[in-house]
C-alpha cells in the first residue's frame, strides 16, 4: 500500500508547535484592512492554538 500523502492546503494553513499543538491562522485579516478597525486587525494578527476537536482530523490531514 502507498504512503498516505500529506494534505496540501492543510499543510499551508496549520503548523505545529513543539509541543505537537496545531496553530492557525485567524479569519478577517486578509484584504478589505482599511476600513476595520485597528483594534479588531491588532486583535485578529495573533496565531491561535487550533481547538481541541479539530486537532485530531487536521493531524491526520497533515500526517502526524
Amino acid at each position: 500500500m502507498p504512503k498516505m500523502k500529506t494534505h496540501r492546503g492543510a499543510a499551508k494553513r496549520f503548523k505545529a508547535t513543539g509541543t505537537g499543538k496545531l496553530r492557525r491562522r485567524r479569519a478577517m485579516r486578509n484584504h478589505i484592512l482599511e476600513k476595520k478597525p485597528s483594534t479588531r486587525t491588532r486583535r485578529l494578527k495573533d496565531e491561535v492554538v487550533l481547538a481541541p476537536g479539530d486537532q485530531a482530523r487536521i493531524k491526520k490531514m497533515l500526517g502526524k
